[in-house]
């Protein structure tokens, strides 16, 4: 009768942990509101799908595959978003499972949802960026290590070591977790792992899944390094460590009392202290390496799961009247901060509301320029891109069908020139090129031509030394959006470029693919 019980109760929460996990799916899709396009990395993103490769300059080539299938569905922002979202959803089942296999009920999934429904997750699994599948496999890794603890199933190693190779061929920001998950096991009792055979055996297993994007990285000189470098030049060394401290208690704020309860749970538990200190060791790293306050956002998914199903044995028989206080907590601040997460309204209402809400004393409004903008950057860049797109065929149409065989659009940046092939089936045009990013590498080499419509964010290009080696230069019209962070980027018309250009172009080409060499 017991375990009939207990199977009936299983049975019970499974079907709830499913239920929720496509309600993860859901809810997203109708929160966005339709008029935001795609983000500016998304383009990028989606790009890398049209040039299937085991690496690309900027991450590893998992998000690619994804991409390829979106494109060979058509693109549209029903399966852009709906990769990340099914990630999102997967990582809920498997912090749902550690719930189960501690022990915890209804109540604790209940909480487990409010924290991917009401926090930073609500944004990141709705991205098409690599963020969606290393959180997933940053929680694989966490889940692999907590049921082989419990089991002593060698089949959970094996598990763990395909994740992380997986995880790594997502973001290689999921090093940072294994090491500290592996330094984490050498200060408790579960030390013993290292010497298990079937360890060593999974680790060549996972090596051999990521050698192919070791062997691209040595044959493209290590592009990862010049990135990692360039991007701590640029950002990262201005990362302040309490800015980031305290960020990481605002991107789960509603349900930070779960997380913290799992993390001081799992910190004074001897089976699974190894949590615990895995959360400490990868805070320690990336305060080390002024690493973005988004980069341990993996780290918190098995907290979620520990701290849920804490709450709820705390609650089962006395003080159920916490549980009523844990969840007015979590849906009145969650409810507050989903305008911050996801679009929810057009731009004007939203700029509106946040002016209400006061939001700009939150720092939501403060993009990398360091002032406040009537969106987050993150909506901004989901502003403008058509509008680009319609105008650079403008731009493109004044040219004859002889002037056009020999045209070039070229971009100053990623997200343009991704914008620009996003839409160019839509408004007939060829495909757009770029120095920046992994476009710089689809450049074809032998390219000739006469004319270029250019996109860009500078005024006064016509002022440049290479202008004097077209016939004629004009701007034709600039982005209009007052609320698209690419506000006021030009489309220009070059004109009867000479041999003289044709020479600078490729030597500056050659030129900025020799410094991504390490």
């Amino acid at each position: 009768m017991i375990f009939e019980q207990d199977h009936i109760s299983m049975r019970k929460t499974n079907a709830l942990l499913y239920f929720l996990a496509l309600l993860k799916i859901i809810i997203p899709y109708l929160l966005q509101h339709p008029v935001y396009e795609p983000h500016r990395d998304e383009f990028l993103y989606l790009a890398e799908g049209h040039h299937p490769a085991v690496g690309f300059m900027e991450v590893p080539p998992m998000l690619s595959i994804f991409a390829w299938l979106t494109n060979l569905f058509g693109g549209g922002m029903f399966w852009v978003k709906l990769w990340p979202s099914l990630f999102g959803a997967a990582t809920f089942i498997v912090a749902g499972k550690i719930i189960q296999s501690l022990g915890g009920k209804s109540f604790a999934l209940m909480l487990l949802f409010f924290s991917f429904l009401f926090g930073a997750y609500l944004r990141m699994f709705f991205l098409f960026q690599p963020n969606a599948p290393e959180i997933f496999f940053w929680t694989m890794i966490a889940f692999s290590i907590i049921r082989f603890t419990q089991t002593k199933e060698n089949k959970f190693l094996y598990v763990f070591g395909v994740c992380v190779a997986l995880g790594m061929l997502s973001k290689y920001s999921v090093a940072f977790y294994t090491v500290s998950m592996l330094l984490a096991l050498l200060f408790t009792k579960h030390r013993t792992v290292f010497l298990n055979k079937h360890f060593w055996y999974a680790s060549l297993i996972g090596f051999l899944i990521f050698l192919p994007n070791i062997i691209w990285q040595w044959q493209n000189h290590f592009p990862v390094i010049f990135h990692m470098r360039e991007l701590q030049q640029t950002q990262l060394q201005y990362i302040n460590p309490a800015g980031f401290l305290t960020d990481q208690l605002l991107l789960m704020f509603p349900c930070l009392f779960v997380w913290l309860t799992g993390f001081f749970n799992a910190l004074s538990s001897k089976q699974y202290r190894f949590i615990g200190l895995a959360y400490l060791f990868v805070i320690i790293l990336l305060l080390m390496g002024h690493g973005k306050s988004y980069y341990a956002a993996g780290v918190y998914p098995p907290l979620f799961a520990f701290g849920a199903t804490a709450l709820e044995k705390f609650t089962a028989a006395k003080r159920k009247y916490l549980r009523y206080v844990f969840v007015i907590f979590a849906v009145g601040f969650g409810l507050f901060v989903v305008p911050i997460l996801l679009p929810v309204l057009p731009p004007q209402p939203l700029a509106d509301l946040y002016v209400k809400m006061n939001i700009a004393k939150t720092g939501a409004l403060k993009w990398e320029d360091l002032k406040n903008h009537p969106l987050p950057q993150d909506f901004a860049d989901m502003l403008g891109w058509e509008e680009m797109a319609q105008k650079v065929a403008k731009a493109y149409n004044m040219l004859d069908d002889s002037a056009k065989k020999n045209a070039f659009i070229f971009c100053d940046n990623y997200g343009m020139a991704g914008a620009v092939n996003y839409y160019a089936k839509k408004y007939h045009l060829p495909e757009a090129y770029s120095d920046n990013a992994s476009f710089l590498y689809w450049i074809p080499s032998g390219i000739h031509f006469k004319n270029i419509v250019l996109v860009t964010d500078d005024h006064h290009e016509k002022e440049h030394d290479f202008a004097k080696d077209f016939q004629s230069i004009e701007i034709t019209d600039s982005v209009s959006n007052k609320f698209a962070r690419e506000r006021g980027d030009y489309i220009y018309l070059f004109k009867g470029a000479d041999e003289n250009f044709q020479k600078f172009f490729k030597e500056k080409i050659a030129k900025d693919k020799a410094e991504f060499k390490y």
